[in-house]
């Protein structure tokens, strides 16, 4: 109830700063123009700031920046704060908009661990920041979205990862065995802002817009207590970086498709496929070239690589070498999967606690994996989840004495008790007996999730 009356109370906050004003010609969220004004699209692009501002836009981008959550920026300001805080201050921050003068504050550094190792440096805007962005994301990505690359599927609305991952495999079973696997090289940290503000102002006329989005490329990064400018970067973290990032690399997408080569996109990751490595080698040289010289990308020389598919990782897949090709899980990915569950089955905790934590992950990751079409693996990996949940009781039994009592309470003979009582913890879990007396049922009944079903 105290939610729907906050809701109410924020549309009265926008609703009452929406009244008709005779320069802009905006009624409830549409346009009047005269017989001598512009052409409907030109003079729409040039009041791209109000229709950003219109309340239904607004309504929705608050909706969404509660969904996704997130942490705090520099103010210090949570998710849950923000509504209250529209509603005191919406007045004062619309007209700042309207007249061109927002100021973003600076984002919030943080790292987070890279799935290939290192770090990914991400800039928190403040939530407020986050509002305005995700307005303007609703707007312009309506409107750039369908002038996209069909062939580019990152940050994209009704477009996935798998996708991409199912492009690739029809082109590799069409004969186009070798893959040029391209990976930019800090991609996100060293976007050019006078080249990607060049090609936002191909689109936008609204000068507001376009100064409001070079603010927030601009910002500045608050770390250690000091705000660093920034002169090059969409720093991952805020709703526009994504869609920033396809739109500077749409000139790759459109040079590959002028130049008919058969290539998938996922934001920085692009691979394109071809009949030899001779005709790989070359294009990979073409392509770093024109990287270099239109956009001042640069390539990651060890992440990219000319070379068969079944070598090559794309977004966690790679690809068998059969005659009819079948996707299935990288090995990079394999590995991945295994350390994280090493660190949920670590000693400390009960084994309920354990289970909980665990099929949270496995549910998340089989959503995505699931996808392979080499099923043995799932088998396989299942199988190897319940060893290390063996392994974590069997440890947790500490004690040899207290393992022997509880290998023969369920049935195992003494001598064959005696020697896994002997056993190294990780031979132990692999040992018929105690596959007998933790058996996959006794998992079922605590809940843990299987992925191979």
């Amino acid at each position: 109830m105290r939610g729907k009356q906050q809701n109410n109370q924020l549309k009265l906050a926008f609703e009452s700063t929406t009244e008709v004003k005779p320069e802009v010609g905006l009624i409830e969220g549409t346009e009047t123009l005269t017989a001598e004004s512009k052409p409907e699209s030109q003079a729409a692009n040039e009041r791209m700031m109000e229709k950003i501002l219109e309340r239904e836009n607004l309504k929705r981008a608050l909706k969404r920046v509660k969904q996704n959550k997130g942490a705090g920026g520099v103010d210090g300001m949570e998710v849950d704060e923000l509504g209250p805080y529209l509603k005191q201050h919406w007045p004062q921050l619309r007209e700042a908009l309207e007249n061109g003068t927002y100021k973003p504050q600076p984002v919030r550094r943080a790292e987070i661990p890279k799935s290939g190792g290192g770090k990914r440096n991400l800039g928190i805007p403040t939530v407020v920041d986050r509002f305005i962005q995700q307005a303007i994301l609703q707007v312009l990505q309506e409107e750039w979205d369908p002038t996209f690359s069909k062939y580019s599927y990152g940050f994209r609305p009704g477009r996935s990862a798998h996708q991409a991952i199912s492009q690739a495999q029809e082109y590799i079973n069409a004969g186009y065995g070798i893959v040029v696997d391209i990976d930019l090289e800090k991609f996100f940290d060293r976007v050019n802002h006078d080249i990607l503000m060049s090609r936002v102002a191909r689109r936008v006329s609204d000068k507001r817009v376009l100064k409001l989005i070079r603010a927030y490329l601009n910002s500045g990064i608050l770390e250690d207590g000091l705000v660093s400018p920034t002169y090059e970067g969409t720093p991952q973290g805020g709703p526009l970086s994504p869609l920033l990032s396809n739109l500077m690399l749409d000139d790759l997408d459109r040079e590959l498709e002028q130049r008919g080569h058969r290539f998938v996109r996922y934001a920085d990751d692009c691979n394109i496929y071809v009949r030899s490595e001779r005709a790989g080698e070359r294009v990979m040289e073409g392509i770093k070239r024109f990287l270099g010289r239109r956009l001042r990308l640069k390539v990651n020389e060890q992440k990219s690589a000319v070379g068969k598919p079944s070598k090559r990782k794309f977004l966690g897949y790679s690809y068998t070498s059969e005659k009819t090709v079948r996707r299935r899980i990288a090995l990079q990915s394999v590995e991945r999967f295994k350390e994280r569950v090493r660190e949920l089955t670590k000693r400390g905790r009960t084994v309920q606690a354990v289970v909980q934590d665990l099929t949270l992950y496995l549910r998340g990751w089989v959503g995505y994996y699931g996808q392979t079409e080499w099923k043995g693996q799932l088998r396989d990996l299942d199988g190897w989840v319940r060893r290390r949940m063996r392994l974590y009781i069997w440890r947790a039994w500490k004690r040899p004495k207290r393992r022997y009592r509880l290998l023969r309470r369920g049935g195992i003979q003494p001598r064959q008790a005696w020697r896994v009582v002997h056993f190294g913890p990780w031979r132990a879990s692999r040992s018929q007996a105690l596959s007998i007396i933790l058996p996959n049922a006794y998992f079922r009944q605590l809940g843990l999730y299987s992925i191979s079903q």
